[in-house]
């Protein structure tokens, strides 16, 4: 029996409304999972997928330094911007409007338990979603998330990654650029990485893309990827 994942996209949500729905279900899950080693539950976990945009913002990881973010408090205003340091793995991105977020709250018991693994898979569904549109997405050595023309002068970002995970849980995801407003990755150094800029699908095809179209194949690959079914 394939496990089951519940789908909810939440659309334009602020970002700390959607980490504070993270945390709530990604809190519930590892409380489930003590509960049932401690014998005082039987009641299984659950897996979600959540998928939405945000408005601009950007989040520091705990690997991150402050520094890779090139604006102040009067620049973050000019820009209608915010600025959280969170609790994912990674240094600085960016999200806002036009770029799809997707956070699973996975119990990888219920799959593997590898978060290299993972985080190997769900650059495998960005790039399956990529090649629908005749486009090369490519993971670069040493660097998480999706690329385009790794080994050329070229080398571009599309999609960022970081996650963080207990017992197994995983929360935060990926920020995939479908209809990004790349003006705003020019406020921080991206990932931490000075030397390869970032670009979006829009971008890369010279037109703007059907967010739904491109929500619609994500989980399709994700679903085939990592082999589980949506909860009806």
């Amino acid at each position: 029996m394939l496990p089951i994942v519940h789908f909810q996209d939440l659309g334009l949500i602020d970002y700390q409304e959607a980490w504070d729905y993270q945390e709530k279900l990604f809190a519930q899950s590892i409380a489930l999972k003590i509960e049932r080693r401690n014998g005082t539950s039987e009641e299984e976990t659950k897996n979600y997928l959540l998928f939405c945009e945000h408005p601009h913002v950007y989040t520091l990881g705990k690997s991150g330094t402050e520094e890779h973010l090139l604006l102040n408090q009067e620049g973050l205003d000019e820009f209608d911007a915010k600025f959280y340091k969170i609790n994912r793995g990674g240094d600085i991105t960016y999200h806002g409007p036009g770029q799809l977020v997707a956070y699973p709250i996975f119990d990888l018991d219920y799959f593997f338990t590898d978060i290299h693994k993972y985080m190997r898979y769900l650059e495998e569904a960005v790039i399956g979603v990529l090649a629908h549109y005749g486009v090369k997405g490519e993971r670069s050595e040493g660097f998480t998330g999706v690329w385009i023309d790794t080994d050329k002068p070229t080398a571009r970002k599309i999609c960022a990654m970081g996650v963080k995970s207990s017992r197994w849980v995983t929360m935060h995801g990926i920020g995939f650029n479908v209809n990004s407003n790349l003006s705003y990755f020019s406020h921080i150094v991206p990932c931490g990485i000075e030397d390869k800029a970032v670009t979006s699908l829009q971008q890369e095809l010279g037109r703007p893309v059907d967010m739904q179209e491109v929500k619609d194949l994500l989980q399709e690959k994700l679903a085939s990827q990592f082999g589980f079914t949506y909860a009806q």
